[in-house]
């Protein structure tokens, strides 16, 4: 839905009467089932079997998943991302900075931006961006501590890894929703295959990765979805997210938009990030400091 925001807690009834399950855990399966291709090797076992264990099922009973979205007009000015408040594109809603690769590279081989993805302001062309949270760990740290205190240390684990599967899955799922909302996602006729090889249309890099390495991104992410209310998700302030199964990031539409890492970046890109930001210096070079190839001043 572009220019809004929505909330996502996918149900689906029919699950729970046929694994004789609470809603609230047929959900999670729900959302596990539609994008089971993301839990890697927890789902081993057949679809059908799934509810079975009984970590699973404790597992599911006791978290909840929650999720929120938004499609916002939007364009790139340089290596910036502006969004809007409107089509009419006049109110500045914020903008999200994005660094560029500065390595070596072959010849007639672009040095990649995110804002390479989204329409120059200058062109006219009216563009959107999308942004997500997802969590599947409301319940993970009081369901690990149970197990702990069993001294189930084993099951404490694996409820931790399945929470975070889950997480996986869920934004997954979420991505496929927000390609059907933009309309190319509903001619996707795509096997559990494609979808691990990304052999769809659009990206959702998330910050703090590699494409876009700077962690701070999250505050303006954050804001533009009211993501905490919307969610309980919270940011620490190392801009960790808690519950630890949770995940954030960008939604990029463009055909030919990638995956990639911005890689090592010299002062020069640095001093130019500090001042779109608005930042100190030393704040920039301490959130970047694994992406600098210069020495920093130390604290």
């Amino acid at each position: 839905m572009v220019g809004n925001i929505y909330l996502c807690q996918p149900l689906l009834a029919q699950m729970a009467q046929q694994f004789g399950i609470a809603e609230k855990a047929a959900s999670l399966v729900a959302v596990a089932t539609q994008v089971g291709y993301a839990l890697g090797i927890l789902l081993i076992v057949p679809l059908a079997d799934m509810a079975k264990p009984v970590l699973l099922v404790r597992t599911l009973m006791a978290l909840t998943a929650r999720g929120v979205a938004g499609f916002f007009p939007a364009n790139s000015v340089g290596d910036d991302i502006e969004l809007y408040a409107d089509v009419s594109r006049t109110r500045l809603l914020g903008t999200f900075y994005t660094l560029r690769q500065q390595m070596q590279k072959p010849e007639n081989e672009p040095a990649y931006a995110l804002a390479d993805f989204i329409a120059p302001r200058d062109t006219g062309l009216a563009d959107y961006l999308g942004a997500f949270a997802v969590t599947a760990g409301i319940g993970t740290a009081e369901l690990a501590a149970r197990f702990e205190k069993a001294n189930d240390d084993y099951n404490a684990i694996m409820a931790k890894a399945l929470a975070d599967r889950l997480a996986e899955a869920f934004a997954e799922w979420m991505h496929k929703q927000a390609r059907d909302a933009w309309g190319f996602g509903l001619t996707e006729n795509l096997t559990p295959a494609d979808l691990l090889r990304e052999r769809y249309r659009g990206i959702r890099p998330a910050p703090g990765y590699p494409a876009s390495p700077d962690h701070t991104e999250k505050i303006t992410l954050f804001r533009l979805l009211g993501a905490e209310k919307a969610t309980g998700i919270q940011l620490t302030e190392n801009f960790a997210m808690l519950p630890a199964s949770s995940i954030c990031g960008l939604y990029f539409s463009h055909p030919d938009s990638r995956y990639f890492a911005v890689g090592k970046i010299g002062r020069d890109q640095v001093l130019d990030y500090q001042r779109r930001k608005g930042l100190e210096l030393r704040a920039i070079e301490r959130w970047l400091g694994p992406y600098l190839n210069y020495e920093r001043a130390s604290d």
